[in-house]
C-alpha cells in the first residue's frame, strides 16, 4: 500500500475518530444511567453547595478504593454537561462538583424530572431490540425489531407485562408534567373556549389532571386501554374511559393527541384521525384536534435538534410501527383523514402543538 501524504493521514485519522465516537456513544447514556441509579445528582443537591470527590464518595457509602473510579465517572458526565467542576487546586481530589440545568431535571423530587423517561428508555426491554435491527431488516416475518426480540408487539407486551406497563406509564407521565408546564403558560389559548376535551391515549392522565385544574369548567376525559386506566379515579371535571381509540372516541369539543400519532404508521394515523373527526363532527364551529408531536426539519438551523428528532424516528421504527414526520407528511395524513386546515404552534422545543380543523 502506498504511503499516505499528510493530508490523507489527517483525514483518515479524523474518520477513525468519527467512527469511534459513534461506536462508544452508548457509554454516555449508560454512564448517565449509572449516576442516576447511584443518586449522584440528588446527593450533590442535598449537600447544598459544590461537593468534593471525597465528600461524594463518602456520601455514596463506597470503599475509598472506588474513589478513582467515581472520579472517572464524574469526568465524562462533566464533559457531557451534566455537572460542572471548580478546581480548588490541581489535585483531582479537590475538584468540586455542582449541578447544571440538565442535572436539575434528573433530581428525584424535581416536579419536572425526566428521570423516569431516562430509566424507561434505557431499560433492557427497550434496548435489546436494537441488537436485532439488522435481523429485522432481513426478515419478512416481524413488523418491528421489538417483535423480533420479544415475540410480541410493544403494546401487546405492555398489556401482559406489568413492569413494562408501569415504567412506560411513569415515563409518559414525567414527560407530560414538563410539557404541560410550558403548554399552560405559553399556549393557554389552545384550550380557552372549550367545554369538553378527550385526551386520547392519555395514559394515567397526568396531562389532563393539570388541564382540568387550570380550566375547572372544562370537562376532561382520559381515554386509554383498559389495563392502563384500571383503578384510576377521576375528579369533578376529570374522568377515565377504558377503550380502544381505533374503535370509538366519545364526542367532545376537542380531541387531544399527545405523542400518540408518531407511534403509528400513516395508515393507522388516518384511521385514528377519522375517529377523532367523527367525535368532533357534531360540535359547534371551533371543534378541533390538538396534536403534540414532532415536526422534523422545523428547526433546520439546529443540527442537534435534527439529530435528536432522527433518534426518535429510529426509536419509533424499532419499538413500534410509527415514525417522525415533516410538515409535508403531516399535511398528507390530515388531508387523507378529511381535514381541511391546520396550524402549527412551535412552542415545545423539539415538538410543536398542531391544531387541526375539520
Amino acid at each position: 500500500m502506498a504511503l499516505l501524504n499528510g493530508e490523507q493521514s489527517t483525514e483518515l485519522l479524523r474518520a477513525q475518530a468519527h467512527i469511534w465516537n459513534h461506536i462508544f456513544n452508548f457509554i454516555n447514556s449508560l454512564s448517565l444511567k449509572c449516576a442516576i441509579q447511584l443518586g449522584i445528582p440528588d446527593i450533590i443537591h442535598k449537600h447544598g453547595k459544590p461537593m468534593t470527590l471525597p465528600e461524594l464518595v463518602d456520601a455514596l457509602h463506597m470503599n475509598e478504593a472506588k474513589s478513582q473510579f467515581v472520579s472517572r465517572l464524574m469526568q465524562i458526565l462533566t464533559h457531557s454537561g451534566f455537572f460542572i467542576n471548580a478546581k480548588i487546586s490541581e489535585n483531582e481530589e479537590n475538584m468540586e462538583y455542582w449541578l447544571t440545568s440538565a442535572s436539575h431535571l434528573l433530581l428525584k423530587d424535581e416536579p419536572l424530572s425526566v428521570t423516569p423517561f431516562l430509566l424507561a428508555m434505557l431499560d433492557p426491554v427497550l434496548t435489546e431490540p436494537w441488537h436485532h435491527l439488522s435481523e429485522w431488516f432481513k426478515s419478512d416475518q416481524n413488523p418491528t425489531p421489538f417483535d423480533t426480540k420479544h415475540g410480541r408487539m410493544f403494546w401487546e407486551y405492555a398489556a401482559q407485562e406489568p413492569r413494562l406497563n408501569s415504567f412506560f406509564n411513569d415515563a409518559m407521565a414525567s414527560d407530560a408534567r414538563l410539557v404541560t408546564s410550558v403548554l399552560i403558560r405559553d399556549c393557554k389559548h389552545v384550550f380557552e373556549g372549550l367545554n369538553s376535551i378527550v385526551d386520547v391515549g392519555g395514559g394515567t392522565g397526568t396531562l389532563s389532571k393539570i388541564i382540568a385544574v387550570a380550566f375547572p369548567n372544562l370537562k376532561c376525559t382520559v381515554l386509554d386501554l383498559p389495563h392502563v386506566v384500571a383503578g384510576l379515579e377521576g375528579t369533578k371535571n376529570l374522568s377515565y374511559l377504558g377503550a380502544d381509540m381505533f374503535e370509538s372516541i366519545p364526542s367532545a369539543d376537542a380531541i387531544l393527541l399527545k405523542w400518540i400519532l408518531h407511534d403509528w404508521s400513516d395508515e393507522d394515523c388516518v384511521k385514528i384521525l377519522k375517529k377523532c373527526k367523527e367525535a368532533i363532527q357534531s360540535t359547534d364551529k371551533g371543534g378541533k384536534i390538538i396534536i403534540i408531536d414532532m415536526i422534523v426539519d422545523i428547526q433546520k438551523e439546529d443540527n442537534k435538534a435534527i439529530e435528536t428528532q432522527l433518534h426518535f424516528d429510529m426509536l419509533m421504527m424499532t419499538l413500534v410501527t410509527g415514525r417522525e414526520r415533516n410538515e409535508k407528511a403531516w399535511a398528507t395524513i390530515f388531508n387523507d383523514a378529511g381535514f381541511t386546515d391546520y396550524k402549527i404552534i412551535p412552542v415545545l422545543g423539539l415538538r410543536s402543538v398542531i391544531e387541526v380543523y375539520p
